[in-house]
């Protein structure tokens, strides 16, 4: 008899365990759902910024295209060509560390 008293309260210490445990792995799954969500939502806006990154830098090498081509939109008198610079990007990047001015 006092032998299964002493197993019983083992029991019952190991049930308040495992119920411990099983609130923990309920409160960790919920954390890990949100977490990937908010990953998820990281990507998504990272992704976006490298869009936008693109369009700019496809605008910019067009806007220096012109500029190299004296097509510029600019209604103010510019200076004359041996005193403009202008940058242009050495690699087709528009990479701030790629960018050198170069005179014309």
């Amino acid at each position: 008899a006092e032998k299964n008293l002493i197993l019983e309260e083992k029991i019952t210490v190991l049930q308040q365990q495992n119920e411990e445990l099983r609130a923990r792995i309920e409160q960790n799954t919920v954390i890990t759902r949100q977490l990937s969500e908010e990953n998820a939502n990281l990507q998504e806006y990272v992704e976006k910024e490298v869009e936008e990154k693109k369009r700019l830098s496809r605008t910019n090498e067009e806007l220096l295209w012109k500029l190299q081509g004296g097509e510029a939109v600019s209604p103010v008198k510019s200076p004359p060509a041996s005193s403009t610079s202008f940058y242009r990007c050495s690699s087709g990047n528009s990479s701030p560390a790629k960018v050198r001015t170069v005179r014309r």
